[in-house]
């Protein structure tokens, strides 16, 4: 796709997929569920061309990533570490990055700029507001107290269970129902009823997602979702381990694009704390928060064309 550069380089022992492209101040693109670099593909190019060295790598257990077999091996200081590891590989001359997250790779990049805030020059994050830490309940039990046993969370954290229904679904089936899904509300997925829907029940992709494009997705999940769905799974360990940074303040620039109909907007306590003044308090140079109308959970391949000239406009500050 345009020439943008594919490589393995061995990073603390694992081999980690990055794709890149162009010359100039890095921008570490983190992607999240189900996704994979591929997700970052027009902001690859658009940000290259504008003077930007634009690096997307798979996540471990994602994608041509290694998947390390044990659950415990995905806590967020696994992931931010590799993420340390990769510039410190591939761009040993740059002391700061800038940095874009989605989902998982947005809380990754509110992880990464609260351990390691002198790496990173600004942020713009998608999707995914600062969480403070609640010393008082375990983020999967606050889940569960709300939303049931039945709430895709709380389903992914039995290992090898929600795996094992994502097999029964098939694996093409699943990728069109996570990137179709654009109901502003949580998701559940009821054991054994897989998305609500009947197994033959034709999903009409929307038009910034080509059947080209859930090939794709679809030929790197054939292996399995587990690496993926780790991630949740460590959501208590990462409660217990980031104790020490109970209270602590986000000491980056800021800006913060979610969509109107983004299944995280209607999260509970999300609304307030966006537009009250929680999420000024806990990240102080947050310079702007933007609503995007009519706008679903995978903002960056939605629109693509706004979230680069954004993302450009912010960073171009610095």
């Amino acid at each position: 796709m345009e020439d943008i550069l594919h490589r393995i380089v061995n990073v603390n022992g694992l081999n980690m997929h990055v794709a890149e492209k162009g010359e100039g101040p890095v921008i570490l693109f983190i992607h999240g569920f189900p996704e994979l670099w591929y997700t970052w593909r027009h902001q690859i190019i658009a940000l290259a061309s504008l003077g930007y060295r634009a690096i997307a790598p798979d996540l471990r257990g994602y994608g041509d990533t290694d998947a390390p077999p044990s659950v415990s091996s995905y806590s967020c200081f696994h992931v931010v570490g590799d993420l340390i590891g990769l510039l410190d590989v591939v761009a040993p001359e740059e002391d700061k990055m800038f940095v874009v997250g989605h989902d998982w790779g947005g809380l990754i990049s509110w992880y990464l700029c609260l351990f390691r805030p002198d790496k990173v020059k600004a942020l713009v994050n998608l999707g995914v507001p600062f969480n403070p830490r609640n010393p008082q309940m375990k983020p999967v039990d606050g889940l569960k107290a709300v939303y049931g046993d039945d709430y895709y969370m709380i389903r992914f954290q039995e290992p090898g269970e929600i795996e094992a229904e994502f097999t029964q679904i098939g694996t093409e089936t699943v990728i069109k129902e996570f990137f179709t899904y654009r109901t502003p509300g949580p998701l559940f997925l009821p054991t054994g009823k897989g998305f609500g829907h009947p197994p033959d029940a034709e999903i009409v992709l929307p038009s910034w997602l080509s059947e080209d494009d859930v090939k794709y997705y679809t030929s790197k999940f054939e292996k399995g979702f587990t690496g993926g769905v780790n991630y949740y799974r460590n959501m208590n360990v990462n409660w217990e381990l980031t104790a020490p940074w109970t209270g602590s303040q986000i000491k980056v620039p800021v800006k913060f694009i979610i969509g109107n109909l983004d299944l995280t907007y209607y999260m509970p306590r999300a609304k307030d704390y966006i537009h009250k003044g929680g999420f000024k308090q806990d990240v102080p140079l947050l310079e702007e928060v933007i609503i995007m109308e009519g706008v679903g959970h995978f903002i960056s391949e939605e629109k693509a064309d706004e979230i680069n000239e954004h993302r450009y406009n912010f960073f171009r500050k610095f």
